[in-house]
């Protein structure tokens, strides 16, 4: 029986193997998680005045999931939401989303595209890096709350959402939050513990999550 590593009436978080957990779970409405890119994260440095920070390289970006595991967790949920599609190897769909980061020319990105399992309008949400970074990052990939809660808002009538490469925990924020279920998964137990404190705070007033719906509506 699997024994989880946090668990409220909103969240469930495992630490191990999504591959070996998530067999042992129900099905999901909806899959939203942010895989490693395989492109080394875990290890980018620059200047604190830019909003940098040293992370400590375990190397959980050197390599990204393989086809099999991409394909087995998508299988597990009804809808599916995948950031970094571009770099997986995942059927053609339309309804691909953007995260504009309101940068131009930077050494990053200027944004980042998530693949998901529905044939509609491409979507774009605005949000700026720098406001990001300003909020305080836990994780080098982190993504910021308010991009997670529209991306669940964008999925309509989803109650149980499944995140196995869950990082900070984001996506249980975001869950938890609007008053959704989620579940974790995530192998390094720093991240876990990162994630279970991040859940144990108050879930945040009514006005936000009303906020956060006028913006998927907008």
């Amino acid at each position: 029986m699997l024994k989880p590593y946090y668990q409220d009436n909103a969240v469930t978080i495992y630490h191990g193997d999504c591959r070996e957990i998530v067999p042992q779970l129900g099905r999901f409405d909806l899959l939203l998680t942010d895989p490693p890119y395989g492109i080394g994260a875990d290890t980018h440095e620059g200047p604190a005045e830019h909003g940098w920070k040293q992370w400590r390289s375990s190397g959980w970006d050197r390599e990204k999931p393989d086809s099999a595991t991409i394909a087995a967790m998508i299988a597990a949920a009804t809808k599916a939401i995948v950031w970094g599609g571009n770099y997986f190897d995942l059927p053609p769909r339309m309804g691909w989303l953007v995260w504009d980061k309101g940068q131009r020319g930077f050494s990053l990105a200027d944004g980042e595209l998530a693949w998901t399992s529905e044939n509609r309008a491409l979507r774009i949400f605005n949000y700026a890096r720098g406001k990001a970074t300003a909020e305080g990052r836990e994780h080098p990939t982190q993504k910021p709350l308010p991009l997670m809660t529209w991306c669940i808002g964008l999925a309509g009538d989803v109650q149980t959402i499944l995140d196995p490469f869950a990082g900070s925990g984001t996506t249980g924020r975001a869950a938890k939050d609007l008053g959704k279920q989620a579940t974790l998964i995530e192998r390094e137990e720093r991240y876990c513990e990162i994630a279970a404190r991040r859940m144990r705070q108050e879930v945040l007033p009514l006005e936000y999550r009303d906020n956060a719906k006028h913006e998927v509506q907008s």
